[in-house]
């Protein structure tokens, strides 16, 4: 049985509201889970106080016995020094300018500085 630290939704329509369940990976995302170990309201400023509710002593038992936390809870408790912060890989570089454009915009660059 593969446990995962993941968010579950709650809420109404256009107000996301999250708890942070611990729950076997076969089961649905909102559906049955172990353990409610935090809460997440996205609709809170990024500096509020209830915006990521943890309970760290649950949350490390979890994490001792097997569980694995999604990105986005990864991400949260890197934030709060309770696992180490994940590492995200480059983004793809599809996006950026061309080789030509990226010459032409050097040479404007050029132009304008000197």
């Amino acid at each position: 049985m593969g446990l995962k630290i993941r968010l579950a939704r709650a809420g109404a329509k256009k107000r996301p509201y999250y708890h942070i369940v611990v729950a076997d990976s076969r089961s649905p995302r909102d559906g049955r889970f172990i353990e409610k170990v935090g809460s997440y309201n996205p609709m809170l400023p990024s500096d509020h106080a209830d915006r990521i509710r943890l309970e760290g002593e649950r949350i490390k038992h979890w994490l001792s016995n097997g569980a694995v936390a999604t990105d986005r809870v990864a991400k949260f408790l890197g934030k709060a020094e309770l696992a180490p912060m994940p590492v995200y890989n480059e983004q793809p570089k599809q996006s950026a300018p061309k080789k030509k454009a990226q010459e032409r915009a050097a040479a404007a660059a050029a132009a304008a500085a000197g």
